[in-house]
């Protein structure tokens, strides 16, 4: 992709994972209202042209909205899945600010984010077998490239305890 457009680094995959900004999955829609012109939404104009895209990125099933110059002090405003509403007035902030305080009151806490994530690897490290409500696969025979299941393809004659024996009683 060309590094073409106003402040590209903002579109590459790497400045976009390192949003801190994963909201609890009470939160439906965010909407953002500031101002283009002005002293009092130089911190909402700078939270929407760095950090909207980081938690668009880290929270895609959160609805972002842009309300610009409709009001006279910016502010965002949250819906929750329950019908409630919470209001952000981010006027004279920065945006650092702004997404501190949104991390601390909407985002999900270190311990919880730590926890789903090591569900996440837990689930899906390839060595664990068991039932497929907490594993990815019940059998080693799942696996491409290991000796299929006796259960279902017999084994060859070779593999079987019954005929080494035999063989060896032969010779």
């Amino acid at each position: 992709m060309p590094m073409k457009g106003r402040f590209p680094v903002r579109r590459t995959l790497q400045y976009l994972s390192q949003g801190d900004v994963v909201f609890k999955s009470s939160v439906k829609v965010m909407t953002v209202n500031y101002n283009t012109a002005g002293e009092l939404s130089e911190g909402a104009r700078k939270f929407v042209f760095f950090n909207i895209p980081q938690i668009q990125y880290k929270n895609p099933w959160v609805q972002i909205v842009l309300f610009r110059n409709m009001t006279p002090s910016p502010f965002l405003r949250f819906y929750l899945d329950s019908g409630e509403q919470v209001l952000v007035d981010v006027e004279d902030k920065t945006n650092k600010e702004i997404t501190e305080h949104i991390k601390k009151i909407l985002g999900k806490s270190k311990e919880m984010l730590e926890k789903e994530e090591r569900e996440r690897k837990k689930l899906s490290h390839p060595a664990t077998f068991g039932p497929k409500k907490y594993h990815l696969r019940e059998c080693m025979c799942e696996i491409e490239g290991q000796v299929p299941c006796p259960a279902f393809v017999p084994l060859p004659k070779e593999m079987r305890g019954k005929y080494k024996a035999a063989m060896k009683n032969e010779a």
